[in-house]
């Protein structure tokens, strides 16, 4: 049994390990799941493959990485969310969240999104998030405004080529909330 980062009353929360390509090919190897945050399309197995290289790196060099999560009811990996650097000498984190497609709609993504915004600024210590969508996703831009994201402006993703609308919270935006 892994060790786990984080718990919800749904899903848990753990680093990638180099044994999870099954995982990672499941999430990033679906056209459904790539088409709002790649280009490129479907990944071919050496791109899942450098995708997971890159997060099980961010989790060595930063202590970060958009975490894989599973059902606590029957261990099912459900996709990934958590954070990436972003605007390091501001104290602004990135935070994001990809859920495998035949999870849609089940609201893992708002569920694991509060237990890292409530990780980052009670754990973390840090200042802000930022997060960002593909222009064509209107259900993460309604899940980040239902969260008390802040639009702030509009910011080129290399990986989409496109404009994303991006958005903040700040540590001050999280305690406003918690009081309502």
């Amino acid at each position: 049994m892994a060790d786990y980062l984080l718990e919800t009353k749904r899903l848990r929360f753990r680093t990638w390990d180099a044994g999870d390509l099954d995982l990672a090919r499941t999430l990033w190897g679906d056209e459904r799941v790539t088409k709002f945050i790649d280009a490129r399309g479907r990944l071919s197995d050496e791109m899942v493959q450098e995708r997971l290289d890159r997060e099980i790196e961010s989790g060595l060099v930063d202590g970060i990485q958009y975490w894989p999560i599973f059902l606590l009811e029957d261990d099912s990996f459900v996709g990934c969310c958590g954070l990436r650097s972003y605007d390091y000498n501001s104290r602004v984190m990135e935070i994001g969240a990809h859920i495998v497609y035949d999870y849609w709609g089940r609201k893992i993504a708002s569920e694991a999104l509060v237990a890292v915004i409530k990780y980052s600024f009670v754990e973390l210590s840090i200042y802000g998030l930022f997060a960002g969508h593909n222009p064509e996703n209107q259900a993460s831009r309604a899940l980040l405004k239902k969260l008390g994201f802040r639009y702030t402006h509009k910011e080129f993703y290399k990986p989409t080529g496109l404009m994303h609308p991006s958005y903040l919270m700040t540590v001050d935006d999280y305690r406003d909330r918690l009081k309502k």
